[in-house]
């Protein structure tokens, strides 16, 4: 319900991208979804499937800080960090942990997508402490 919210609010907040859908690649690999809050910040979310852990359906949302003039292109390189959560089940384990992704994303000009890269360091809280790392490459379709 909160999520359906978000997505007929999405017009209110984002100035120049509203809400973003579409697909990861890597570890974990399945859906990424982005909604712009402001012009230099997003919430972004995914749900994966992960190929390390047989059986592990991964689910994360992250708070985003977006950096448009770190890089000097005729294109639109634009670097993010950010920090969110985590969530995994699988077929012996469940997991909860804190994400710190940080990656690159071009935005080409006058087209309604994203292309980013993206590496997330993981600090798993339980059942255990472990630390880890996901990561991969995707694209989203946004609707204004």
């Amino acid at each position: 319900m909160l999520f359906a919210i978000m997505l007929l609010a999405a017009p209110v907040w984002g100035q120049n991208r509203d809400f973003g859908l579409g697909i990861i690649l890597g570890e974990p690999t399945g859906l990424s979804a982005k909604l712009w809050v402001s012009s230099v910040n997003a919430v972004d979310f995914g749900m994966a499937w992960s190929f390390r852990y047989r059986g592990f359906l991964h689910l994360h949302a992250d708070y985003l800080w977006h950096f448009p003039d770190a890089i000097e292109s005729r294109e639109r390189f634009v670097p993010y960090v950010g920090i969110g959560g985590r969530l995994g089940a699988g077929d012996t384990r469940g997991v909860f942990g804190v994400r710190f992704p940080g990656g690159i994303v071009w935005w080409p000009r006058g087209a309604p997508i994203d292309v980013f890269l993206e590496i997330a360091p993981i600090l798993d809280l339980a059942p255990a402490t472990e630390f880890g790392v996901t990561g991969g490459i995707g694209a989203r379709f946004y609707f204004h």
